[in-house]
């Protein structure tokens, strides 16, 4: 309890201010959500997204990205930068890859700002500085607080920036947010030896800018970006610009590739359908619409298509911004959807009179792009990583611009109509059977005292937090999982067999299913609109199978069904694979496990190198049910030795095109994807 003594001592002195970038060092995941890997890529797509706003604005029509290696070069100017002198040093250190992003746009302005530096030092390094205020200057930027730049400034160890305006080049470098030196005017042959190869291109513009940074290894946890996540967030962008040419040069990997799609969204929608059956073409709109009461126009394009699957996919976009977490314009959009596909059955006779359908219904088999152009100084987010759209006039822009184009659509269309009426019908329909069927099953089990299913082998703990359960396969693995656990904590599931594939399974079906009926009633949560999180009775769900292709296809239908039906618990943290020894090496008196064919090469070769005579033995595991409880503890089970992979879910949507590929029912999509990865696999010889 605070005493009247610590209350006295909480005085002015105790505020501090941070100057200029300060905050931003101080408190980075404020700004960019995390200093994980996800927080080291959202800077590289804080500068591209400068340089998309250029194209979106109408001014220049190619974005470049380039990674590539710290050289000499970018060591001496970091080491000679003011402030990584001598004491002044804050870290000597400069390490990772380097990210330059080029375009031709008109150029960040060089000449002086009233605030008695150049317009180009400004936006790189004061928070809240640039020219997305000005509603002119740009109309539908990426950028909310003016923060981008200058952000990444703060976070990199250097930054080097070019403008090229009136046939002039100028320049200058950062470390961390701090300018070596004024902006001054360089020659071509000093770009040339500050950027090397970069440069080639933005030489040919007529204008544009040039931003190249080396992240802080003082801040990120990892200095190592990923060329997928790049090509990812690369091609994302080229979806949603149509017209707009984007090259990725990673001379890491010594790739080039090119990204440009005319129909924008509607090539995306269509890539996302890629491997579902569509039930008929792509709707699209692409239209404006004014405020009432400001006069602003909100540009609209809106993208959907309905497939024979029962998942929906739906991605948004403010801007450049992904809004994972959707918004308003997402609201807007399955208002609209559900008040225009009801008066459409009505007014057709398509729906009996005592039918109905609600918004879930709606959802099954639907795959749609919502993406909004608006004033970036009008947009309003839920938090500074930009995840959820709060803007309400986004919410009637897209109600309306959407029910009235759908609308016509249908009525120009009509096969098309009845065709997602009877989709929507179907779901309706198996809803209410679900429904049944679960409260006859599920339901009445969880809900109304019935017993744990007897194969459950419980742990003592009634804490949720601190106890676990492991579904293993097979009564041998199971066996020994019991004989082996720690009681208190540790839950034994044993499943009989190959689970249901659950990937086109609705709720009736998962039900109807012994094994994961009796796996839901464990769990304890429920499942489908009885589901309670709070009811979880294992924080920790650890799928423990073989390690060959029969143990992995199990693995691979568990993750199914909890991705598919249970994905809240994934979300939460609450998933695991255990990751059980592919050997055991004994040598002497001496045993280990690995888990790796490198991990048994290298341990076999630094025995050899200790005593070339030593005999090793290699015993190689193929079923947990070959190991006796003690060593499955030990290995797998042991909180304080095993290796377990927590699953998360990094993008839903590269998720949910894995799943429908390789769990789905087409054939085709599942035999290009085998064929494309097939020189990944290894031969276990």
């Amino acid at each position: 309890m605070a005493t009247t003594n610590d209350l006295k001592k909480y005085q002015a002195s105790q505020i501090k201010v941070l100057e200029g970038l300060e905050p931003v060092r101080k408190r980075p995941g404020m700004y960019i959500g995390s200093t994980d890997t996800k927080g080291l890529h959202h800077l590289v797509k804080e500068i591209l997204d400068n340089s998309v706003d250029e194209a979106i604005a109408g001014f220049g029509k190619t974005v470049q990205l380039f990674r590539t290696r710290l050289t000499d070069h970018h060591r001496q100017l970091f080491e000679a930068h003011p402030n990584n002198r001598g004491a002044k040093a804050e870290n000597k250190d400069i390490a990772g890859q380097v990210i330059t992003v080029v375009d031709n746009g008109r150029g960040i302005p060089t000449d002086l700002h009233e605030s008695g530096v150049s317009a180009m030092e400004l936006v790189m390094t004061k928070l809240h500085a640039g020219g997305k205020f000005e509603e002119a200057a740009y109309k539908a930027s990426g950028g909310l607080h003016g923060i981008g730049s200058s952000a990444v400034n703060a976070l990199s160890s250097l930054m080097q920036v070019a403008v090229k305006r009136d046939g002039k080049y100028f320049y200058q470098s950062h470390s961390r947010g701090v300018p070596a030196a004024p902006v001054r005017e360089i020659s071509e042959a000093e770009l040339i030896s500050f950027f090397s190869e970069q440069s080639s291109s933005f030489i040919k513009y007529e204008s544009g800018s040039m931003v190249q940074f080396v992240v802080d290894p003082t801040i990120f946890s990892t200095v190592e970006y990923s060329h997928k996540q790049m090509v990812q967030i690369v091609k994302d962008r080229a979806y949603l610009m149509a017209g707009i040419y984007f090259q990725f040069f990673d001379l890491l990997e010594d790739v080039e590739q090119h990204f440009y799609f005319e129909g924008g969204i509607r090539s995306l929608v269509e890539h996302l359908n890629m491997s579902r059956k569509a039930l008929h073409g792509v709707f699209y709109v692409n239209n404006d619409w004014q405020d009432p009461d400001t006069g602003k126009n909100i540009g609209i394009e809106l993208a959907l298509q309905y497939n024979d699957t029962y998942n929906e996919h739906t991605e948004s976009y403010v801007n450049v911004i992904h809004t994972p977490d959707g918004g308003t314009h997402v609201q807007g959009f399955r208002l609209a959807l559900g008040r225009v596909m009801r008066e459409y059955a009505e007014k057709n006779g398509l729906i009996k009179e005592k039918e109905s359908f609600v918004a879930d219904d709606l959802r099954e088999g639907l795959t749609a792009v919502v993406f909004v152009k608006m004033p970036a100084n009008d947009l309003q987010f839920e938090s500074q990583t930009k995840s959820k759209l709060n803007n309400a006039e986004a919410q009637t822009a897209v109600y309306q611009v959407f029910k009235d184009a759908f609308t016509t659509y249908l009525e120009e269309n009509p096969k098309v109509g009845r065709a997602i009426v009877e989709k929507i019908m179907i779901s309706a329909r198996a809803r209410l059977a679900a429904r049944a069927a679960k409260d006859a099953v599920i339901r009445k089990g969880i809900l109304e005292g019935v017993s744990l299913p007897g194969k459950l082998a419980d742990c003592q703990s009634r804490l949720a937090e601190e106890s676990e359960i492991y579904i293993v396969e097979g009564d041998s693995a199971g066996g020994s999982a019991k004989q082996g656990r720690d009681r208190k904590f540790q839950a034994i599931f044993p499943l009989r067999g190959k689970i249901l594939n659950t990937e086109r399974a609705r709720l009736d079906k998962i039900v109807a299913s012994e094994e994961l009926k009796n796996l839901v009633v464990a769990l304890g949560c429920g499942i489908g609109e009885s589901f309670n999180i709070d009811k979880l009775r294992y924080h920790r769900i650890i799928l423990m199978n073989d390690a060959d292709v029969d143990g992995e296809h199990i693995t691979t239908l568990g993750l199914t069904f909890f991705f598919r039906h249970l994905r809240q618990l994934i979300e939460a943290g609450y998933l695991y694979v255990a990751m059980p020894p592919l050997y055991k090496i004994a040598y002497g008196k001496d045993e280990q496990y690995v888990y790796s064919d490198e991990d048994k090469d290298k341990l076999v070769k630094e025995i050899q190198a200790k005593d070339p005579n030593a005999k090793i033995g290699v015993q190689r595991y193929k079923g947990l049910g070959e190991m006796n409880p003690e060593q499955l503890w030990t290995t797998t089970m042991d909180p304080k030795t095993r290796i377990l992979k927590k699953i998360t879910i990094e993008d839903a949507s590269k998720s949910d095109d894995a799943f429908s590929v390789l769990m789905g029912d087409e054939v085709a999509p599942r035999k290009k994807f085998i064929q494309s990865h097939a020189y990944l696999a290894q031969l276990d010889v």
